[in-house]
């Protein structure tokens, strides 16, 4: 194991001779590792122990594979998505804070270096106050960064860099994902919207009928009646699915950054899904989903950020150097060599801060607490989301043969009813009934053939394969 610098909060003695302090920095100061994955399961998630297989039995284990976006099979889809990928304005304002992050760290890496200045003044006897002084100064300051404050600084800046750049990654396949399960919504929208026009124009022949009946004699007041009722019934449900259409098509379209005319063309029907997702294992997916790598750093990052304060408590050492040459054309300077040199070195040490710095202490340490529990929450809401799916998956399957019989059997139901009221061995509330039932089978059949699609997406985010085949 690597020599680590014990830092505590008892006091130190400061009037310790140069010589000792500079053993310490020849002897090293290494920085204390911040928690390992492993680390941060083990203690963290131990009472919600990460199982050796998912729940679901049908899981497939084989590994997480990228490129899901292609196996939708929709170039028009692909294309949305890249669009939405260059001018969405989250995932825009995502990389902005991945650039802001980058420049943390390197200015917090800077104070590792030495700080190089210089002044100059010249001008003869019109110099700046009129003294006639002439001349340059240059200066460094350097911190021997003894108990590795600085260092805990620059590596928490880096550790918050790499929280971003996962949070940005994380963004860009949300993004992905939202954009086809957007898609996935319009596309049932049509859908939807065609079933509702086929149904009042069915609505509207029986009406025709229960007319024409009424005036040979074999029909009622009460069917015609009844059959003009489902008739405005069947248009105002289908004027409510237009409106969710054109709404769902707004949504996509501001998603990826046009304006919203509710005028992209959507599939007339859903395409087969490919075979069941590989999951790859549950103790795989927190090395490998996006948001989890971003929790974890920003652990690291406190832990980091823990140890800087303490630091901070404890002597700083400078080392200082500077050069000058001064002139003057109105008097004689003091003899003395010109240019000047000087060497010098430089001992803070904290003795009263009316306990500004242990406040720092508990701040961060307080910071680091709600780290660490966010990144527990982060992983079970991980875990969560990939099982969610696949149960979901293995029951909208179900429900998909289930309906598919139903659908099958509304039909010839509803066309028996429609062929015994014809010949006048039925009344009309029973071909109503059974208009309802098919109906009703049919928009289920569609509204779970969209939620498969969109829980497959679901399923692609949960378990952090990237969208793109590619990356």
């Amino acid at each position: 194991m690597s020599k680590r610098c014990i830092i505590s909060d008892a006091p130190r003695t400061v009037g310790r001779p140069l010589v000792a302090v500079s053993s310490v920095l020849v002897a090293g100061c290494h920085l204390v590792p911040s928690p390992t994955s492993q680390e941060l399961e083990q203690q963290e998630l131990a009472r919600a122990a990460i199982p050796a297989a998912w729940s679901v039995p049908e899981a497939r284990t084989s590994s997480v594979e990228d490129g899901w976006l292609a196996t939708f099979q929709d170039a028009q889809l692909d294309q949305l998505v890249s669009e939405a990928l260059l001018y969405n304005a989250d995932l825009r304002a995502a990389a902005a804070r991945v650039d802001r992050a980058a420049a943390l760290a390197r200015a917090a890496g800077a104070d590792l270096y030495p700080a190089v200045e210089a002044l100059a003044r010249g001008g003869g006897e019109m110099s700046g106050d009129n003294s006639g002084l002439e001349g340059g100064l240059l200066s460094a300051s350097w911190e021997l960064d003894v108990w590795g404050r600085v260092r805990y600084g620059a590596r928490s800046a880096t550790e918050q860099y790499a929280s971003a750049e996962a949070d940005f990654e994380f963004a860009r396949q949300s993004l992905a994902a939202l954009v086809a399960r957007s898609w996935f919504l319009a596309t049932e929208a049509r859908l939807q919207r065609e079933l509702l026009e086929e149904m009042v124009a069915a609505s509207a022949e029986l009406l025709e009928l229960s007319e024409q009946r009424l005036d040979v004699g074999i029909g009622s007041d009460l069917d015609a009646a009844s059959a003009r009722v489902n008739l405005q019934a069947r248009r105002d449900n289908l004027r409510e699915v237009q409106l969710a259409e054109e709404q769902a098509l707004r949504a996509l379209e501001l998603l990826i950054g046009r304006y919203p005319t509710a005028e992209i063309a959507v599939p007339v029907e859903f395409r087969d899904l490919v075979a069941a997702v590989p999951a790859g294992l549950p103790s795989e997916l927190l090395e490998r989903r996006p948001d989890v790598i971003a929790a974890r750093n920003r652990v690291a990052s406190a832990f980091d950020l823990v140890q800087q304060a303490r630091a901070a408590r404890l002597p700083s050492l400078s080392l200082t150097g500077s050069v000058s040459r001064i002139t003057s054309e109105l008097f004689v300077l003091e003899e003395r060599d010109n240019p000047v040199w000087s060497l010098g070195a430089r001992l803070l040490a904290p003795i009263f801060t009316g306990g500004e710095l242990a406040a720092q202490v508990d701040i961060r340490t307080a910071e680091q607490e709600q780290a660490l529990a966010e990144y527990v929450d982060t992983a079970l809401t991980a875990v969560g989301d990939v099982e969610n799916a696949l149960a979901a998956e293995r029951a909208l399957q179900e429900r998909e043969e289930i309906l598919q019989s139903g659908v099958i059997y509304a039909e010839r139901a509803l066309e028996l009813a429609q062929t015994r009221y014809r010949v006048g061995s039925d009344d009309f509330r029973t071909v109503q009934e059974q208009q309802l039932a098919y109906l009703n089978a049919r928009s289920s059949l569609i509204r779970v053939l969209a939620e498969q699609r969109v829980q497959r997406v679901n399923l692609h985010l949960a378990l952090g394969g990237d969208f793109s085949s590619g990356s």
